[in-house]
């Protein structure tokens, strides 16, 4: 499948992405995929093992005369956001993506693409088999489950990469090269909430949120998208005055995605139906005009529901009141770096069943002490429900180093092989680079890649020319550090 991958260049490289495209990896399914690296790694010659964590490094070896050269490490990630339209029955586990080009961009039908972080591996994959290539000793580290929890680089062994220069192959805009990153942290919220049996002039209803285009928490966070869970709940208080009261609940898949969908079904008076739906067709036009230019196509609908116990109206009014005040979205700009958010939250995954309630968000912030403040006020808010709150997955953000070696070499370099002076850019996203950097405080490393758009959502898309171009700039890179300059 995907075959007219390999009629793109440069080859090497898409022929590589067909692969990742042809094997299921989303977070935790990385199994068949690491075998079929390493499989390939066999045929190559190549020497390859895995850490306790179970993450991948293939080694080359360097290029005669030049041994004695630092190393350079490729890394990225194995794993994928798995992520379908609604109406779209894919399964990440088993099937292939169905790739397309379209106006000089790759998809792929109804579901994310992958291009995170499968450009940057197919890459790494195509400078081990480069043998027109000079070059220092060479580690391709390929880790587990970013998407979903870092785990790979925070259960990373320390000791076992020996290479002094660390290129991030991770990052999705054309002509920028970055060199700091934000930390993160997972907040978890459970609670057992009362429920009520079902009044006899009560029905269920669903209200359904959707339409929305949802995108990357980090990179897109500050673009005024639609939050579905945000925005639903602020509907459902718009409904508490029709007697509405919650059975279930469920918005968003994951906490590192901006959720573009949610489903609540709701307990009301069977002749406040009307009403009701009077109210969402007035809600649904006035959250079409607040983000307008942004979120086109917003649509609220009231569908028929399962017949099940709603939370007691206290319960009920005590949740929404929470989720309603719960941070979300932007919470500071920097001011260090201009332009760049410093601190955010992501209400990512909400659930609500036979009254158990699940929340998990993901706060970002490029100062470790304020994801622990705004984690902190999860804990403080939700304990006013009753609710537990943990903190998961924590990983540190990545200092940015202004004077770095490696970053003027590949200033240099972009702008001899591009004629562009790259931007040097922190992202709002959690890179691998600061729980690497953590790990061997000696690596200089920069982040770069393709132009990758729509990440984590099926609207994920990589410019065929960027590819092409980050090819030609990370080979250079790696030739230059293979020169007498790099003792």
């Amino acid at each position: 499948m995907n075959d007219h991958l390999l009629q793109l260049s440069p080859e090497p490289l898409w022929r590589h992405f067909r692969t990742l495209c042809n094997t299921p990896r989303p977070s935790g399914h990385e199994q068949r995929l690491v075998e079929t690296l390493t499989a390939w790694a066999d045929e190559r010659g190549l020497a390859h093992e895995r850490d306790a964590a179970g993450n991948l490094k293939i080694r080359k070896p360097a290029s005669p005369g030049c041994e004695e050269l630092p190393g350079v490490i490729l890394q990225g990630h194995l794993d994928m956001v798995a992520q379908a339209n609604a109406d779209h029955p894919h399964d990440f586990t088993r099937d292939a993506l169905d790739t397309y080009v379209e106006d000089g961009w790759l998809h792929a039908r109804e579901t994310t693409l992958g291009a995170d972080n499968g450009m940057g591996v197919a890459a790494a994959l195509a400078i081990l088999e480069d043998d027109t290539l000079r070059h220092g000793p060479l580690e391709a580290l390929f880790t587990l489950e970013e998407e979903a929890s870092m785990r790979g680089a925070l259960e990373l062994d320390e000791g076992w990469l020996q290479g002094r220069y660390l290129l991030n192959l991770d990052s999705e805009d054309r002509g920028q090269v970055y060199i700091g990153c934000a930390g993160g942290a997972d907040v978890v919220v459970g609670a057992r909430l009362p429920t009520r049996d079902l009044g006899e002039d009560e029905i269920v209803r669903r209200v359904a949120l959707t339409g929305l285009v949802g995108g990357h928490s980090g990179i897109d966070i500050h673009k005024g998208r639609g939050n579905a869970n945000r925005l639903l709940v602020r509907v459902l208080r718009a409904l508490e005055p029709f007697g509405a009261c919650l059975v279930a609940y469920h918005g968003g898949t994951l906490r590192n995605a901006l959720p573009r969908e949610a489903f609540a079904s709701i307990a009301l008076p069977a002749d406040e139906e009307d009403a009701v739906t009077q109210r969402l067709a007035e809600l649904e036009a006035e959250l079409a005009s607040e983000l307008a230019g942004v979120d086109e196509d917003v649509q609220l609908t009231l569908e028929s529901a399962e017949t099940d116990a709603p939370l007691t109206e206290a319960a009920s009014r005590l949740l929404i009141a929470a989720l309603h005040v719960a941070p979300c979205g932007v919470e500071r700009m920097s001011v260090e770096v201009p332009g760049v958010v410093e601190t955010s939250n992501n209400l990512g995954v909400v659930k609500l069943e036979a009254g158990r309630f699940h929340l998990c968000a993901l706060v970002r912030s490029l100062r470790d002490s304020a994801t622990r403040d705004l984690a902190d006020r999860f804990r403080a808010l939700f304990s006013l429900i009753g609710a537990e709150t943990r903190v998961e997955n924590a990983y540190p953000g990545w200092t940015p180093d202004p004077e770095s070696t490696l970053l003027a070499r590949f200033r240099r370099l972009h702008l001899e092989q591009t004629g562009v002076d790259p931007d040097v850019k922190v992202i709002h996203a959690g890179l691998e680079c600061g729980i690497l950097g953590g790990k061997y405080p000696h690596l200089e490393m920069i982040s770069f890649g393709p132009l990758i758009r729509g990440a984590h959502s099926p609207a994920e898309r990589v410019e065929l020319d960027s590819v092409g171009e980050f090819w030609q700039v990370l080979r250079a890179v790696i030739e230059d550090l293979a020169t007498a300059r790099a003792a």
